[in-house]
């Protein structure tokens, strides 16, 4: 029961990072704009994510390191939106080839500034203070649920607020219905008056922030400093669990939650010794392997926003 617990929580500390970077690529592709960039802005929230975490450090900051690191990651992010925001709208280029070359210039662009600023290292210098699992009273104390669902860290009750908050702002409110509108039909909400450019600009530039915030929660919980290969596919994953969740907020967090759960057993099966002669690479093989599953068998369900990856001219009605 106890690996049982630990799978089930292993699965909510790495679906958060997965669910962080899907709500950032469907809130862009929401608006009609398809985000490829992901894992380019995971990259970047991770760098930016330990970068501030570091500084903080520096200054004797303790305990709002990981904080700051993770409000940097947000913010500085948005350089990275901002490209991607030009090339697609401003300059009309493909949303495909534009999310592709955000994510080799992310990259690459890090792993030059890390060794820019540590003297050659390829890496990051380890956070002391990073986030800390929360116990919640009483409730942790619960057998099973208390280790399975009520010890995590603070960015899993975050990323919690953010999918209800984000849900209800979607579904419930004005600027929801906006951002749906000018994804499924971008002429009708231009003919209401309402800025479409406006709407897709800061819906991408949102976008990359939230999906920033996915790369900093691995940084900040679970690596402790930022390298080449920190992300490893992350992204794409997280790109798989909008396409799983139907391009809904609570849809997003269950397929992040299936993509995390093939993570957390990985992990944990290799605990047994019966599974010593199968080699480690099988395992780290399985969450890409559940993910290229679960796409064939729910891709074709799943129905984009209709005018998802469309240049809209507002001059052409």
């Amino acid at each position: 029961m106890e690996v049982l617990a630990n799978v089930i929580n292993g699965s909510i500390v790495f679906a958060v990072a997965l669910a962080l970077g899907a709500l950032g690529g469907m809130l862009s592709e929401r608006a009609g704009v398809i985000n490829l960039g992901v894992e380019g802005f995971m990259i970047s929230g991770a760098f930016f994510g330990a970068i501030g975490a570091h500084y903080a450090e520096t200054l004797n900051l303790g305990g709002l390191s990981p904080w700051i690191g993770l409000m940097t990651a947000f913010i500085f992010t948005g350089l990275f939106s901002f490209l991607y925001v030009m090339a697609t709208l401003k300059f009309k280029a493909d949303h495909v080839i534009s999310g592709v070359v955000i994510n080799l210039l992310s990259a690459n662009a890090t792993f030059f500034l890390v060794k820019l600023l540590f003297d050659g290292a390829a890496d990051t210098p380890r956070i002391s203070n990073m986030f800390r699992r929360i116990n919640i009273p009483l409730l942790s104390d619960i057998p099973f649920l208390g280790i399975a669902f009520f010890r995590s860290y603070p960015t899993t009750y975050l990323a919690l607020a953010i999918i209800v908050i984000g849900s209800y702002i979607l579904f419930k409110t004005p600027i929801g219905l906006r951002v749906r509108g000018t994804g499924e039909n971008p002429g009708s909400v231009d003919t209401a008056g309402i800025n479409v450019y406006k709407i897709k600009f800061w819906s991408v530039m949102l976008s990359g922030s939230l999906s920033a915030l996915g790369g900093a929660t691995i940084v900040l919980t679970s690596n402790g400093n930022f390298s080449f290969n920190t992300i490893a596919g992350q992204g794409y994953i997280a790109i798989a669990a909008v396409i799983l969740g139907r391009w809904k907020p609570y849809g997003v967090m269950w397929g992040a939650l299936l993509f995390g759960f093939a993570q957390a057993i990985k992990d944990q099966i290799q605990i047994f010794p019966s599974f010593d002669a199968i080699p480690t690479e099988v395992f780290y093989l399985l969450p890409y392997v559940i993910t290229l599953i679960a796409l064939i068998l729910t891709g074709s369900k799943s129905k984009a926003p209709k005018a998802l990856g469309t240049h809209y001219d507002s001059s052409v009605k």
